[in-house]
């Protein structure tokens, strides 16, 4: 019986200390990028080199996500804002201070919009 009450108060205390964007969300997201003709370019996205029109893996942080291509006829910079996940929010509302303050050190909080689009002639 003490046993169990212990593995019980281990599995308690494991869930308070997770974010709960952390868990459900992940520390990175999946990004359509599509470019506003339909012509196919190359692109860095976060630091990766890809060939848009593409689904793009990633990294959620509290900047905001920078698209560049040296494309003549396409946009050079594309800077994507980003918003608070909504699972921060439920995680705060639930009282989940700890699991808060996680989603808030590792960038999980963040989100981008799902479909990006740059702009091109």
């Amino acid at each position: 019986m003490k046993k169990s009450i212990i593995i019980c108060a281990a599995a308690v205390a494991m869930m308070s200390l997770s974010g709960c964007a952390t868990i459900l969300k992940g520390k990175t997201q999946k990004v359509n990028i599509n470019t506003s003709n339909g012509a196919k370019i190359q692109a860095n996205v976060d630091g990766q080199t890809v060939q848009l029109p593409n689904v793009v893996e990633v990294k959620r942080h509290k900047d905001p996500l920078m698209i560049t291509t040296s494309n003549e006829n396409c946009t050079q910079s594309t800077v994507v804002n980003n918003e608070v996940e909504p699972a921060f929010w439920v995680n705060i509302l639930s009282g989940g201070a700890f699991g808060s303050t996680t989603d808030y050190a590792t960038d999980s909080m963040w989100k981008y919009d799902e479909n990006i689009t740059v702009h091109c002639n």
